[in-house]
């Protein structure tokens, strides 16, 4: 069984009714056995009751998970991944930014062996698709991601040139060994499952994909970036000791079971 955890956090009905649709559709098919958590982060815009009554209606593999106060994108993927119940186990944006080929293409990297796999932008076989009014935005959003590309890979002991893409996945063995070590809840959380996943010797395979842009594209502006940063410098303090797999992971609770 695959899991698909989306993070969720005021969607809006609009988004929302898009992308539960896009799923009824996709679990529909019938190719693989999959499950879908949607884990409502301290919503406020009435998303738990909406999916509750649609799920409800559709009698399909999907869950509701919600808990308030909002607690951050990081927490609300570790939430998910602990409460799933596959044997691989994936993650990606409420928006569907990456369409279901490509989830299926990284859950079928998972199935062939990979400990963890990652969306890859940068892969060479990557494609973008794209209106000409976004040329410039992409490009922009291009040298940020490169630059914090550099910077992570300066302080953390990850060599993927794309630590930020809002799609991966990790075979249940990996997410037990990693989700109780994670400790940070904003949008770090991806350098951090990465970094413990190094701590553990895993294999991280890189996945080619096709990134789809459209007119509501948005970018991370100063502020997000300064505290992303804060993050990084958070998680190389918490890790440094313990960047080589044969080093004894330190022993704390986890919090997302708790929570």
């Amino acid at each position: 069984m695959f899991s698909l955890v989306f993070p969720t956090y005021n969607p809006g009905r609009a988004l929302l009714e898009r992308t539960f649709q896009a799923v009824q559709r996709f679990l529909r098919q019938g190719r693989e056995n999959w499950e879908v958590l949607f884990v409502c982060d301290g919503c406020t815009d009435g998303a738990p009751q909406q999916l509750a009554e649609w799920t409800a209606a559709a009698r399909d593999p999907i869950r509701v998970l919600s808990y308030a106060p909002n607690r951050g994108k990081g927490y609300a993927v570790g939430y998910g991944l602990a409460a799933a119940r596959g044997a691989w186990r994936l993650f990606t944006d409420v928006d569907l930014a990456y369409q279901f080929d490509d989830i299926v293409r990284v859950a079928q990297v998972l199935r062939a062996g990979a400990d963890v796999a990652i969306a890859s932008r940068t892969h060479p076989a990557s494609r973008l698709v794209l209106p000409v009014a976004l040329q410039g935005y992409v490009y922009r959003r291009h040298l940020q991601s490169k630059a914090f590309s550099l910077l992570v890979r300066l302080l953390l002991p990850l060599t993927q040139r794309d630590t930020q893409a809002g799609l991966k996945g990790l075979s249940a063995s990996a997410a037990q060994q990693v989700l109780p070590l994670l400790r940070c809840d904003g949008f770090g959380f991806d350098c951090e499952l990465l970094t413990a996943s190094v701590h553990h010797g895993l294999a991280i395979a890189e996945v080619p994909i096709c990134v789809s842009y459209d007119d509501t594209a948005s970018t991370t502006g100063w502020r997000g970036m300064s505290r992303m940063i804060g993050e990084l410098w958070r998680i190389r303090h918490a890790w440094r000791h313990d960047w080589s797999p044969t080093a004894s992971p330190p022993a704390q609770p986890d919090h997302r079971r708790a929570a």
